[in-house]
């Protein structure tokens, strides 16, 4: 009965548990392969941080699929306001608490720029952002045309990509492990247990549909355990980063919005079907901008996560970022017919695809074979989300 009920649940959600199941997976392999090394503190630690600016464009880039656009322009748009942000620490001497959200507006007002032709005229929006792709790359070469790599010397803005939040002095207990991380694992479990509890008993008394009880329980048993695990490794080495606190805080407002708010219906609305969205008296063109200034926003924070990552802006940065952002958000499970995905997928998504180069850079593999098999579990992932589809219809 057990394995019956198991069977059926992975079945009915396959588009959901697949992604999991491949992260399981990846790691146990790359753990395997590498004697030990990749599920390390210190290499587990160091996958998160440089996953962080990628699942921040993830997260952004999963909304525009779903309202069947597409934005070319956020990998050098990101790298070209890490370099504003550089200038005008390093050269105007700026105050970092005015150029960050000073960033995110400049972000979201490229954002709408690119909504515009898109939103007004009817421009495809391939046509658009890779025009914008070319400008912010111009703009990029042209603000460090003269310095080439511009170093950040800002403590607390380095600390951003860089730093750890601080652990509870003067306890003795557990000398080696990070308290604070452990606590918060333990608090973030909790919360989750509850709130999926809170949430089985709501259905229920409505008659919808839930888990059968033993899976149910398996599940929370099972991520727990997981969190639980990642936790300790994490506590190992340094504690949680603030690149991942940054990371943590963007999925949740944005889980939250698009699953508890009247515009997170509207967004997966107009994504289903636009011109029913707009006859049902759903503004098409305001959920465009509000997408895509997010997705601009967005693209300022993972220039902000980078730059602070390297402690400088180089003419290089963003590079392929948009790639890697399209590539997380499929591998998450947003579907290329729009109208389904979700923002913790892309959260997934980036895990899986950064676990990829980690653990291929661990083993020594070619960097020319890395991008053949990223290449190919992208196109894994679209076969995937093709075949589901066409089952589930």
């Amino acid at each position: 009965m057990f394995f019956q009920d198991l069977q059926k649940v992975l079945k009915e959600n396959i588009r959901e548990y697949g992604m999991y199941i491949a992260l399981f997976a990846i790691m146990t392999i790359f753990t395997i392969t590498t004697d030990g090394i990749f599920i390390s503190s210190r290499n587990i630690s160091n996958l998160l941080n440089q996953t962080g600016y990628i699942a921040v464009l993830a997260v952004g880039m999963t909304l525009v699929i779903v309202i069947q656009q597409i934005d070319l322009s956020v990998g050098f748009l990101s790298g070209f306001l890490g370099a504003i942000a550089a200038i005008a620490l390093s050269f105007w001497h700026v105050p970092v608490y005015v150029v960050i959200p000073m960033l995110l507006v400049l972000g979201a007002l490229a954002g709408l720029i690119t909504a515009f032709p898109v939103a007004q005229l009817g421009i495809p929006s391939f046509v658009t952002s890779l025009a914008g792709w070319l400008i912010y790359r111009g703009a990029l070469l042209l603000v460090t045309a003269g310095t080439g790599t511009i170093i950040i010397k800002d403590a607390v803005f380095n600390a951003i990509g860089n730093g750890y939040i601080p652990d509870i002095p003067g306890i003795k207990i557990l000398p080696d492990v990070h308290k604070v991380t452990l606590l918060l694992g333990l608090a973030a479990t909790a919360l989750f247990i509850n709130n999926a509890i809170s949430s089985r008993k709501k259905k229920e008394a409505y008659d919808f549909e839930v888990l059968p009880k033993n899976m149910f329980i398996l599940k929370l048993v099972f991520v727990s355990v997981i969190a639980a695990l990642i936790t300790w490794v994490l506590a190992g080495y340094n504690g949680l980063s603030w690149t991942v606190v940054v990371v943590v805080l963007v999925v949740g407002i944005y889980h939250f919005i698009t699953t508890q708010t009247v515009l997170g219906r509207h967004v997966y609305a107009v994504g289903g079907n636009p011109e029913a969205a707009e006859l049902s008296g759903i503004n098409v063109k305001n959920i465009t901008y509000i997408v895509f200034g997010s997705m601009g926003m967005l693209s300022a924070l993972s220039g902000i996560l980078f730059a602070s990552r390297l402690q400088s802006a180089t003419t290089t940065a963003g590079t392929l970022f948009e790639l890697d952002a399209i590539a997380a958000a499929y591998i998450g499970g947003v579907s290329a017919g729009g109208g389904v995905g979700k923002v913790m997928g892309s959260l997934i998504g980036a895990l899986v695809y950064m676990s990829l180069t980690s653990g291929m850079n661990l083993m020594g593999i070619d960097i020319a074979y890395q991008y053949v098999v990223r290449g190919a579990v992208l196109v894994a992932a679209v076969v995937f989300d093709v075949a589901t589809r066409s089952s589930s219809k």
